[in-house]
């Protein structure tokens, strides 16, 4: 089972590159971050020409949004949170697969919060604190098996999730504040698929700056993107690849797909 993780900056204009993607490394699940279209507008058949035959989206207008695509049947999990009681389509759940004990598959889109790393100056990054506060809440108070979270975090937790830690300590997505909480969350239960495969000591990144033009030269990139699998899935992590070659397509998306193969739900 290869399942990507990717926030595609707008579906729709990025439709091509979809495609693209799906051609060169033959995902069986895409989950997707920002397609920033209302569920009316969802591009569906584009979507199952590519060969999906499942698919399920939470979308608004402009804004967030977040999407499923999936060559095996997947059924959306009810009852999930309302994150901050915000309703603004951050994140869809799903149980993949038709047997008995399905892989149960989160994709997230937290919330960037903003420029200013001051939660009482600014409300959008008091509003990601407590998203991934709510979140590590939740999951803490689950027994959780068989389980994948994916997605956009905004938060790069490890040193060398960064070009610099020691410039980028006071920089939005670095903050001991957010690194803190994010870990914490994984912590109620999760392992990191991504650093299994690639470790903490060696530099990994998933986002580059649209700011930066030079952006493989100068490398100032930022691991927001993740993937992380509750421990009894270990065993059955067989792959990680980041695509970073796709941040050279036209117009791309400022953050590349991550791929994780598992062996378990073949």
């Amino acid at each position: 089972m290869r399942i990507v993780t990717w926030n595609i900056n707008s579906l729709r204009l990025r439709l091509p590159l979809l495609e693209r993607l799906c051609g060169e490394i033959q995902p069986d699940i895409v989950c997707l971050q920002e397609t920033k279209v209302t569920d009316d507008l969802f591009p569906l058949e584009a979507v199952r020409a590519l060969g999906f035959d499942h698919v399920c989206f939470r979308g608004m207008k402009s804004y967030n949004g977040v999407a499923i695509l999936s060559r095996m049947p997947i059924r959306v999990l009810p009852d999930m949170p309302d994150w901050c009681s915000r309703g603004d389509c951050r994140h869809i759940a799903v149980a993949c697969g038709a047997g008995d004990d399905p892989i149960i598959l989160h994709d997230f889109y937290v919330p960037a919060g903003g420029d200013i790393p001051d939660p009482v100056e600014n409300p959008k990054f008091a509003h990601k604190l407590a998203f991934v506060d709510e979140a590590r809440a939740w999951f803490a108070a689950r027994d959780l098996r068989r389980t994948v979270v994916v997605g956009d975090l905004n938060i790069a937790p490890l040193e060398q999730d960064v070009w610099s830690h020691r410039q980028l300590l006071k920089i939005v997505s670095h903050t001991p504040e957010e690194t803190s909480r994010l870990l914490a969350w994984q912590e109620s239960g999760f392992v990191d698929a991504m650093r299994h495969f690639v470790p903490p000591e060696e530099k990994l990144y998933t986002w580059w700056s649209y700011r930066n033009r030079n952006w493989s030269m100068s490398n100032r990139g930022r691991r927001l993107d993740h993937v992380w699998v509750t421990p009894d899935l270990v065993p059955d992590l067989r792959a990680m690849s980041v695509l970073r070659s796709a941040r050279d397509w036209d117009k791309p998306s400022d953050h590349v797909p991550v791929m994780v193969e598992l062996e378990a739900g073949e």
